[in-house]
């Protein structure tokens, strides 16, 4: 995992939405500003889940945090190559994909650092951290060095 500094290739923040910090998810977007990527898990059932939710959703229980290592496989893609509602418009072409973590859990973001065509299907990738405010970094998935 890498510190949420910005890399020389990360796309624009400017225009992109912004995380709601609650509760819930207070804990997750801290953690990115440090540059590590969380999931939940259930001190019941070991059950781990992304996106952050009060409760677990298998038991009920109320989850804990997992620091992952931030690795894992495109699980599934897709290359969005228009888009007429703005900012997302200015960013074509991009890839975005579910990354099914190796603890687990997918998480959905932007595949950066190599062109949009390269995406592949089990392609190994590593989250990268791009600083979006004070309050959090957006995390993206670049291919595995």
């Amino acid at each position: 995992m890498t510190n949420a500094t910005t890399p020389t290739d990360a796309p624009p923040m400017e225009g992109r939405p912004v995380p709601l910090l609650d509760a819930s998810t207070r804990p997750y977007w801290e953690a990115t500003l440090r540059g590590e990527l969380l999931v939940q898990e259930c001190p019941e059932c070991r059950h781990r889940q992304f996106y952050p939710r009060q409760i677990c959703v298998e038991c009920g229980a109320v989850p804990g945090w997992l620091t992952t290592a931030g690795r894992g496989v495109v699980h599934t893609f897709s290359v969005v190559r228009q888009n007429g509602a703005f900012p997302f418009s200015q960013w074509t072409p991009y890839a975005v994909a579910v990354v099914e973590l190796d603890e687990g859990p997918r998480i959905m973001g932007n595949v950066i650092g190599c062109e949009v065509d390269e995406v592949r299907i089990g392609m190994r990738v590593e989250v990268d951290f791009v600083p979006l405010n004070d309050e959090a970094s957006l995390p993206f998935w670049r291919p595995a060095a």
